[in-house]
């Protein structure tokens, strides 16, 4: 008996190869990422700069003014340290200079966080809480010292120079303390520009 006729199969079609994956783009950041953080870079240079001029006033006054003063007689301490504070006081620079530097480097610590780079934010961090307690001494030691000098009265009368000695001794050493927290911080601000360069580059 004739075998019947073999099921016709169709023959099988030929596999259509993938689509190759689109090249993954090598070329730099789009448009609107990289300025993003130049606000921060520009946030944190003024912090260091503002700290650092704040360093430099600090140091003066210890290596030059203070000694000076020492060697000279109490009616010209009193006379100069009087002279000194006035000009310091009166002055709107100064003022701006000696806030302005935490509030940048408060600033300065936000935005870093915000960005994303803690490492920097640390060291910035670091650097706002050093720059407070030279606030602090200032408002808490420097200032009434500088207020009972000015409120002596007249140094041509003056029979008691005992505020000339704790000038020499406290006000002296406070004025140390704000200088090697100024660099401490400023140190810190170094870091942190460092590490915000290598994180944005």
């Amino acid at each position: 008996m004739p075998a019947g006729p073999s099921p016709f199969v169709p023959p099988a079609q030929p596999t259509q190869p993938a689509p190759p994956a689109p090249p993954t783009p090598t070329g730099p950041p789009a448009k609107g990422t990289r300025p993003a953080t130049r606000p921060a870079a520009a946030v944190l240079t003024v912090s260091a700069v503002l700290v650092g001029l704040m360093a430099g006033l600090f140091f003066a006054f210890d290596v030059s003014v203070m000694p000076g003063l020492a060697a000279g007689d109490e009616q010209t301490y009193v006379v100069a340290m009087r002279a000194f504070n006035k000009a310091i006081d009166g002055n709107p620079l100064f003022g701006t200079v000696f806030l302005l530097a935490l509030v940048a480097a408060v600033l300065s610590a936000v935005l870093e966080f915000r960005g994303g780079r803690r490492a920097v934010a640390l060291w910035v961090g670091a650097a706002a809480a050093a720059y407070l307690v030279v606030l602090l001494i200032t408002f808490a030691v420097n200032i009434p010292l500088n207020n009972e000098l000015a409120g002596a009265g007249d140094v041509a009368g003056m029979k008691d120079f005992g505020i000339v000695e704790r000038f020499r001794t406290t006000w002296v050493t406070t004025n140390i303390i704000r200088t090697l927290l100024c660099t401490t911080a400023l140190a810190a601000l170094a870091r942190a520009l460092l590490l915000h360069g290598r994180a944005t580059r």
